[in-house]
């Protein structure tokens, strides 16, 4: 195998508030051939998620923090370009959680085959990936879905939320969304088939919450974490779930992989019969990966999945 170089992205220094350009690090590093038992893939799209953010501070929690110069990690898909594992071909697309890198290098098991004759490779980080599961998970499992409910979803436009307004949709209930500009509330109705969307920074949410829903709200999708760059976090109201009589529950996907099966059994039907549609948002070149997460993070910019497109048209297999 040719030798090459491979560009990674390296957390170089915490943030303190929100993520700046300068603590992220564009390196280029050689790279070696694989071991025996290894496989090598060129990325072709990587994921971006809000959970990172949490992952650039130094404190406990379900996941370990990112190492100060080291690349950081996150889902990735790409082809095989070399493999020492006879279970796996050269050509045959991986799902795998060695993003922010353009080549991934590892342990044949550490690498998810995918099919991408069930959808675009890129849809495998999002719709069919873990924000796809957090939906599927989030509605059913956590928040007891009935048909006959009305759900409301909070940033129903991005990645979990579109999908979990979908899901309720196709199986008969009343769906409500709220997104950060009115182009993509229009989007909800008009492309998804809400039955009502708003700008969540246009007035009074209650009163349009009020008119949408005049009998009420029997499941609300909380899908917005907006403390992520805080230093506390936690509602001041909480104290209302007690007269309200109300249930909430916070879950860890990574506690559900178990429904993956199940999950893929339903969603991949739907998105080839064209029930539920995937929006995505592209980026190209790592190099922009970090600028592209801190929009994310700061929101109003994209619409759906936000992936970066880490190899040029053409290079795919």
């Amino acid at each position: 195998m040719q030798a090459l170089q491979n560009r990674e992205i390296r957390l170089v220094s915490r943030p303190a508030g929100w993520p700046e350009p300068a603590n992220f690090e564009l390196v280029e590093v050689p790279l070696r051939e694989p071991a025996d038992g290894e496989v090598l893939v060129r990325n072709t799209h990587m994921s971006l998620d809000p959970y990172m953010r949490g992952r650039m501070r130094d404190t406990k929690s379900y996941v370990p923090p990112f190492a100060i110069g080291e690349v950081l990690t996150g889902a990735a898909v790409g082809f095989v370009v070399a493999s020492r594992d006879a279970a796996v071909a050269p050509g045959s697309w991986v799902l795998h959680d060695r993003g922010w890198r353009e080549y991934a290098l590892g342990p044949a098991k550490s690498f998810q085959p995918i099919d991408p004759s069930q959808a675009p490779p890129s849809a495998f980080l999002g719709v069919l990936g873990m924000p796809g599961l957090t939906a599927f998970v989030g509605l059913y499992d956590i928040g007891a879905f009935k048909p006959s409910d009305v759900v409301f979803v909070s940033s129903a436009a991005g990645a979990v939320g579109s999908l979990a307004g979908q899901l309720a949709k196709v199986k008969g209930a009343t769906v409500i969304g709220s997104a950060g500009s009115a182009a993509k509330a229009a989007y909800l109705k008009e492309e998804l088939g809400f039955d009502g969307a708003f700008n969540y920074k246009d007035g009074d949410i209650s009163k349009r919450l009020n008119e949408l829903a005049p009998n009420g709200i029997d499941l609300y999708f909380d899908n917005v974490i907006s403390q992520y760059n805080e230093a506390t976090h936690g509602p001041k109201n909480l104290a209302m779930i007690v007269g309200k009589r109300l249930t909430m529950r916070g879950f860890i996907i990574i506690d559900h992989f178990t429904r993956i099966g199940d999950f893929v059994a339903e969603v991949a039907p739907l998105l080839q019969s064209g029930r539920v549609k995937f929006p995505e948002s592209f980026v190209d070149g790592l190099e922009n990966a970090p600028q592209a997460f801190i929009d994310l993070l700061r929101g109003g910019k994209y619409l759906g999945k936000v992936v970066v497109r880490c190899a040029p048209e053409g290079t795919a297999p």
